[in-house]
């Protein structure tokens, strides 16, 4: 596998220990828009943009695997001269934030994750009364699904405002931060690049769902964050982690749905503050 990486586009603010946040689907690094001002007076923050979306570049091809993401990942910090970080992930962000700790365990100091998909959900994402809420990823894994999403901004708006409308547990988004969203999304190639990562990972899912083997555990401290009314990732799946982390808390954010740092910036910033005050 060639896991050649690319330079990223990231934000940057504060200084002090390095804290890492990475973004989910549909987002980018304006993901973290609330959480960052709440966490520059304390740390240094990076918010990057995974290749494929944001301002990162576009490379066409499958090169879009979660190994290829953390590889772009400790290339951005191997240049930024930053040994270890504290991660903070969101959606797809926690899968490769699960990548990071397994593949460059000494970079990692510890984890925050938030509604993350792991391995202990198994084949509970094919249970028939779930399908009807993971019928976009078999739909980004159609090889017209980017032609027919990004070839107008009328249909990035329709099609992303779905997700920002039911996913949220309460008022996640305002209407000029949709707009933003929606102007990134259109730009000409973002759509398209956005799902290549589906596409990557169409079969690792399903291998992983049925595998038979013994969980692969992460040794570093975890806290898991689950908004309690996410209808995606949902927070019963949560009943497993203790299989997968070795040292993980979880709380349930009551109300909250998918998008916990737009949701719940203040409980997310106060975990990874806490972070700050243990870590190594």
């Amino acid at each position: 596998m060639n896991l050649q990486s690319v330079q990223l586009h990231y934000i940057r603010e504060g200084q002090g220990q390095p804290v890492l946040l990475l973004h989910g689907w549909p987002g980018f690094s304006y993901d973290w828009r609330r959480v960052v001002p709440l966490l520059a007076p304390f740390c240094d923050v990076i918010a990057p943009d995974f290749r494929g979306f944001g301002q990162s570049p576009k490379p066409q091809g499958t090169a879009y695997t979660p190994q290829h993401l953390a590889a772009d990942i400790i290339a951005l910090l191997d240049e930024l001269a930053l040994s270890k970080v504290i991660v903070a992930a969101h959606d797809m962000g926690s899968t490769i934030a699960q990548t990071l700790a397994q593949t460059y365990p000494e970079r990692i100091a510890s984890l925050i994750l938030l509604n993350p998909p792991y391995p202990g959900i198994g084949l509970r994402r094919f249970d028939k009364d779930v399908q009807h809420e993971f019928w976009y990823q078999q739909f980004h894994n159609m090889p017209w699904a980017g032609a027919v999403i990004g070839s107008s901004k009328e249909n990035v708006r329709l099609y992303l405002s779905h997700f920002y409308e039911h996913w949220a547990g309460k008022a996640a988004i305002t209407p000029d931060e949709l707009d933003t969203i929606i102007d990134m999304y259109s730009k000409p190639g973002h759509f398209e690049a956005s799902i290549a990562y589906y596409k990557a990972r169409a079969a690792a899912k399903t291998a992983s769902a049925i595998t038979t083997a013994a969980p692969v555990t992460i040794p570093h401290r975890t806290t898991v964050l689950w908004g309690d009314a996410d209808p995606v990732m949902r927070s019963d799946w949560s009943d497993r982690l203790a299989d997968y982390f070795d040292q993980v808390t979880i709380t349930l954010l009551p109300g909250i749905g998918h998008f916990v740092p737009t949701e719940a910036p203040q409980d997310v910033a106060a975990a990874i503050r806490s972070h700050l005050q243990k870590s190594e």
